[in-house]
Parts: C-alpha cells; structure tokens; sequence
C-alpha cells in the first residue's frame, strides 16, 4: 500500500484521538491592563508560591512588574524566570524546572508568545514529575499522571493560540524541534491584555492575525465532528480577524480592536485544540523550516492556494462562513457564497501586503518538500487526502502567487 493510501487511510484518526485527549478549560479574563488582576487570580486559586516565567526581551522592557507586583500583594511568593529564548530547548527547560523546584512553585505563570508558552508546558509538567527526565516529556503523546502543575497564561501576542493549545514545540539536546501533545496540561487561567499587544510591530500583528484565521478557518473545514460551540468559537474566530485587522494597520493603537484580536486567537486555539489544523499548516510548517520564513507569513502564502484545493469538499462550510461573516447573502449559491468568501480572503491578505507570490520556494525543492508535507499531514484530519501530484501543484501556485 502506497503512503498516500495509508495517510488516506488513516486521516480520521488524529481527530479520534484529540477527541479522547483531556483538554484544559481555563477561566478567561480579558482588557487592556488585566494582568494586573494575576495575584486575585492566584489567591483564589489557593496558590502558594509562583514561578513567572518570560523571555529576556520582555523582561527588559519591565512587562513583567506589574504581574510579579499583583501576585505579591497578595502576599504570594513569586519568583521569575526569564531565560527563554526564540527556539527552547532542553537545557533551558531544565533551567526552569530547576527554578520552580527552587521556589516550590504550585503555579507557573507564563508570559511571552508561543515560545514561552510551549515552555512553560514542559517545565509544568516535567516539575510536577521531577523524577523524570525533561526528555521524558518531549514524546509524541506526553500523559502527565495527575496533570501538570496549573498554569496561568499571558499571551503577548495574538496568533499562535499557545495560551491552552495542548501541543508545544521544543528543541531535542540534538537540537531537533520535537512536538509533543501534552496530555494533561493544566491551564486554569488565561489573561487576555491588549496593553501588551499594543506596541508591537505591524508586521508582528499582521502574520498573527493571519495564523488566528488560519486555526479558526481549518478547524472549519477539518473532519471532525464539532459540537456546536466549538463550530461558533472558529465561526467567530475568523470573523473577528475579518473585522478587527484592517483597523490595526490604520489605527495600530486600537485598544478595542487589539481585544478583539486577543479573543480571536484564544478562539483560534480552542480550534487547534478541538477540531486540529490541516494542509494549510502542513504546507506552511514545511515552506517556513526550508526557506526560514516567519509561520504567520507562510500561512498566508499558503492559506488560499490550500483552501481552493479542498473547496468542492467544504463549498458548504465556506458559503456558511461567509454568510456569516456578511461576505454573502442568504440567497447566494454555495458556490457563490465560497467564492466570495475566498476573494475576501485574497483581498485582506493583499491590503496585509502579501507579496505575489513566494519567491524563496525553488522548484527544484519540490521533492523534499512532498515528503515533508506529507509527513505533517498525518498529525490532522483534514476534508481530503492530497496525492504527491496534486501537493506539487499547490507548491506551484505558492510559488508563483496564482
């Protein structure tokens, strides 16, 4: 049997499984400063002691203080850990383990973007455990017995929906990034505070913005059976990037619209999590580790080429989607309600400045990237199983920004 009958074989199975995962359910609370209400969070959580941990930049720009500040006015001992870099790896997971084992953390409170997150994943498992090894956890499927120790997240960006996706990424002491499942993660609370969103750079906000539609949109179009609320959540996930990230490349300051987008990419995350990502990260994982591109910016070189591949499978959640989003009318056709809605999708991905076309994606590349693609593909259930031949045809249309 081929490989692609196998990943067809087989392409159901990830969301089985992820149904069957325990997934955390954290509390949520959200608005411009909010991370100064961390230690009423951690007082009525009966936490003792905190390990904060961030990466060097933020802690130099002082992001930290004030929820170091809140956790000890309430008379909570609070230690910060701030050695986290791009890329983790083992001997930096180690590095915090060794800290919260230190401080006698019951809490770790992650600040930072999806590196911290991913982190603060394995150093709140491997510290609940501390008699197994950092690299214990680095397996595909990490069951953490007891859960993890509770985790409360900042997010400071407004993308990857790290904050409570279950998946974390880690360099290996070869210096291969692992992606593991952590299976008992224990996020109990996530702070959403647009203050820390509110200076980043427009391209930083613009490729998040774009990796927060892309989860909500390919939970969409995944084959898995969603309940109703998870469907609304990656429903509205795309709507509120649709509506919220034109107005922050005019107004970048926009504390209401960098809420929004704060709620997106949490939603964003529940589809990660609920219903898993497809073809459009397969592809983008691929292109972004062979020619070092930025993950937001793959997705959007990817994401339209994926999605009109898939679209005779999901013309009806597409014409939904745009109906929804108001891109189409009720008496619209399926078809022209789906159309409609992927030249929306074109059009904000041209007003973000997508350049036409990927110019770093080499023909003769193809090959390695089939394998890699193909190979990613089996972590999700996406709508269809695509062959060798129809990959390179959408590698094409990448590249050449049809």
């Amino acid at each position: 049997m081929s490989f692609y009958y196998a990943r067809k074989g087989i392409r159901r199975l990830p969301g089985i499984v992820i149904k069957a995962a325990s997934i955390p359910d954290p509390e949520v609370t959200e608005g411009f400063g909010s991370r100064a209400q961390t230690g009423l969070i951690c007082k009525a959580a009966g936490i003792k002691s905190v390990l904060l941990v961030t990466d060097a930049n933020l802690y130099k720009l002082g992001f930290y203080e004030k929820v170091k500040s809140s956790i000890e006015e309430q008379g909570i001992a609070c230690s910060v850990f701030s050695n986290i870099s791009s890329e983790p790896d083992l001997d930096i997971i180690e590095e915090g383990r060794n800290a919260a084992e230190i401080c006698n953390a019951d809490c770790i409170v992650a600040l930072g973007g999806g590196s911290v997150m991913d982190s603060c994943k394995i150093i709140a498992a491997s510290a609940k455990h501390p008699s197994r090894s950092v690299r214990h956890f680095l397996h595909k499927f990490a069951v953490v017995p007891d859960k993890t120790l509770p985790m409360i997240s900042i997010p400071t960006t407004a993308g990857t929906g790290a904050e409570y996706t279950v998946g974390a990424v880690v360099k290996d002491s070869h210096g291969i990034k692992r992606s593991t499942v952590v299976i008992g993660l224990d996020v109990i609370h996530v702070i959403l505070d647009s203050e820390l969103m509110i200076s980043a750079p427009q391209s930083v906000t613009v490729w998040c913005g774009i990796d927060a539609l892309s989860h909500g949109l390919e939970g969409i179009a995944a084959d898995v059976h969603s309940s109703f609320d998870d469907t609304k959540k990656s429903f509205e996930c795309v709507r509120l990037v649709f509506q919220n990230l034109p107005l922050l490349l005019e107004e970048p300051g926009n504390i209401e619209a960098r809420q929004h987008m704060s709620r997106a990419a949490f939603y964003g995350g529940n589809a990660i999590n609920k219903q898993l990502a497809g073809y459009v990260h397969a592809f983008a994982h691929s292109i972004g580790a062979e020619y070092h591109i930025p993950h937001g910016e793959a997705i959007a070189y990817c994401i339209v080429p994926v999605m009109e591949a898939q679209k005779e499978l999901c013309r009806e959640r597409l014409a939904a989607l745009s109906l929804f989003c108001g891109f189409a009318k009720k008496s619209d056709s399926h078809e022209k309600a789906a159309d409609a809605f992927l030249a929306e999708l074109k059009a904000l991905l041209t007003r973000c400045g997508l350049k036409h076309g990927c110019e770093a994606l080499r023909e003769e590349d193809y090959d390695r990237l089939v394998e890699m693609i193909d190979s990613d593909s089996i972590n999700y259930s996406p709508p269809k199983t695509f062959r060798d031949e129809e990959i390179r045809k959408i590698l094409d249309r990448i590249r050449k920004g049809d």
